[in-house]
């Protein structure tokens, strides 16, 4: 199957009305104000943003920012009228309003029509093209019998397995701080040490302290400190967990913690999961081998958050 690819602009709202927000655009325009027509639509008693504040065009591979406000848009602390955008730029529009972190992402989607040769009657070959969702009739003497699969049974493994460790092509974006990072490829080790991807420096970090894992189509966190630190929504992991939308992952006790947005997108979190309760009837994936054990995901996540910026 032919596969088409394109390119997806992402924003992040990390202060302002529409903190907690993510939107994605495929068009290659966004627009952004307090206008109905905007893409990107700040309340009307936002005085300080413009009915039609800023734009962002694609041009090529490479998406410009233009300012058309009054009181002007700032790029990473830096005001500016045009500029071209990167990954994990953070777009200020206004001197102290609302802020966003500019993340592309590429996705791919099958082709609606495939193109098949067919043999006409005067033996000139034609090429037409076939909707996929109509597939070419076959005739039934020529059609197998169907076949059911026989799967032995696989004992289950009661000690931890080991996930797989080479570099997978997975979109993963952690904003801590002031610092947000994007990465196309996993494996990724948070730390205290300069030589980790990403880096926290906090008296309860370790020098490589954890590493986050695409596998089994799953985000996966690994403890790495040895001593049973990181827990996931106040529950603690003995080796690793997968992640589910809105968990809450607390580092160390006391410690920085992260919530997990779902699509690789983590941010800092306001408390750590010893100090929030999860609720009463979720239920926590931690990986026991192939098997899973109890789950969890904590709600009104948005309400939390550190007013970072």
């Amino acid at each position: 199957m032919k596969l088409q690819s394109s390119i997806v602009v992402e924003l992040i709202q990390i202060h302002g009305p529409l903190k907690g927000s993510i939107q994605d655009f495929s068009d290659g325009y966004v627009s952004i104000g307090r206008h109905p027509s905007c893409s990107v639509r700040f309340p009307s008693e936002l005085t300080g943003i413009s009915r039609k504040h800023a734009e962002i065009i694609r041009e090529g591979n490479q998406f410009k920012l233009l300012d058309h406000s009054t009181n002007g848009t700032y790029l990473n602390g830096r005001k500016v009228t045009e500029a071209y955008l990167k990954d994990g730029d953070v777009l200020e529009f206004s001197e102290g309003g609302p802020k966003v972190s500019f993340v592309t992402k590429v996705v791919e989607a099958p082709d609606s029509k495939l193109q098949a040769v067919t043999l006409h009657d005067d033996l000139e070959l034609v090429r037409e093209e076939i909707v996929l969702d109509k597939p070419l009739p076959s005739p039934a003497s020529s059609r197998p019998p169907p076949v059911t699969p026989h799967y032995p049974q696989q004992p289950v493994s009661k000690s931890p397995e080991e996930l797989p460790t080479g570099k997978v092509d997975a979109p993963l974006v952690i904003q801590f701080g002031p610092s947000l990072r994007a990465y196309h490829e996993l494996p990724v080790i948070i730390g205290s040490n300069p030589t980790c991807d990403f880096v926290i420096m906090h008296p309860f970090i370790q020098g490589q302290h954890a590493q986050i894992v695409f596998a089994r189509c799953q985000y996966w966190i690994k403890d790495l400190t040895g001593q049973g630190k990181i827990r996931v929504n106040s529950n603690p992991i003995p080796f690793q967990a997968s992640l589910n939308v809105n968990d809450l992952i607390s580092l160390a006790p006391q410690g920085p913690a992260l919530c997990f947005l779902g699509e690789g997108r983590f941010a800092e979190a306001a408390e750590s999961a010893e100090e929030t309760q999860a609720e009463p009837d979720a239920e926590r994936r931690v990986l026991q081998g192939s098997t899973g054990a109890e789950t969890g995901a904590g709600e009104g996540f948005w309400a939390k958050m550190k007013k970072k910026f």
